[in-house]
């Protein structure tokens, strides 16, 4: 300030001293000098990039760089879960079925077979159905025969199972079969019967005579004769094994059975 003061001074002195016209040249040149700003020669430069903006100037941001993600770690494969355990069923496991057919003495033959339905299902230790209901089951008839006599009050008949049918697939089958319902059916009076009879009632006449030495004698042991035959041919009458159509048919397994 206190050169602003010295060079208005002279510029005064000048006017006065030295007409208008030297006063106008110094006061331009005071005027130029005055405009000129003054440099501190003492402050350092910066050159640097990114320098303070001028006041009124807004700085432009720099422009940060993507940021990458890492791709995420690749989702490890499911375990591949373990087979289920087979279904089983241990030896003296049984099997309610029923019969299909009727099974008889006087049409059945040794070597045929007949077919079960399996009536509830059979289940393992766990609970898990290994035959279900519904289930054919083929069962073999091994032995069977009529009851010859009056004394043989079952006659003879064996089953043995072989297979059974599940879904579709079929599966062998090991044990033994047991018809609970199983009955003996008179059979009609055949031509042995008769001849049982006719030959009860010779004998009957024949000791008559001998005995009673008359005709009348005769007849009287015929009639005897013929009642002992007909006796003996109720004893001796035929009478066949059956097992009804949808009557029950125990199974039991011999082996151990799985699917």
């Amino acid at each position: 300030m206190a050169a602003k003061r010295l060079a208005i001074l002279t510029l005064a002195i000048l006017a006065g001293c030295g007409g208008d016209r030297g006063a106008r040249l110094a006061a331009d040149s005071l005027s130029r000098d005055l405009q000129r700003l003054p440099v501190d020669s003492s402050a350092t430069l910066n050159d640097q990039a990114g320098a303070t903006p001028a006041p009124g100037m807004v700085a432009s941001k720099p422009t940060p760089k993507p940021v990458s993600k890492p791709k995420p770690a690749p989702k490890p494969a499911p375990a591949p879960k373990p087979a289920p355990a087979p279904r089983a069923l241990a030896a003296g496991a049984t099997l309610a079925t029923t019969v299909d057919r009727e099974i008889s003495s006087k049409t059945d033959k040794a070597g045929a077979t007949v077919t079960g339905t399996v009536a509830s299902d059979v289940t393992d230790a766990s609970g898990r159905v290994v035959i279900p209901a519904g289930s054919k089951v083929t069962l073999s008839i091994t032995e069977i025969h009529e009851s010859e006599n009056k004394g043989d009050k079952t006659g003879k008949l064996t089953l043995t199972p072989t297979a059974v049918e599940i879904e579709g697939q079929s599966y062998a089958l090991e044990g033994s079969a047991v018809a609970l319902d199983r009955t003996l059916r008179d059979r009609k009076t055949n031509a042995g019967d008769v001849a049982k009879v006719g030959a009860g009632t010779a004998a009957g006449a024949i000791l008559g005579r001998v005995i009673g030495g008359s005709t009348k004698g005769a007849v009287i042991g015929g009639v005897i004769g013929g009642a002992v035959g007909t006796q003996r041919a109720i004893e001796t009458q035929d009478r066949d094994v059956v097992v009804p159509a949808s009557s029950r048919v125990e199974i039991t397994l011999s082996g151990p059975f799985s699917r």
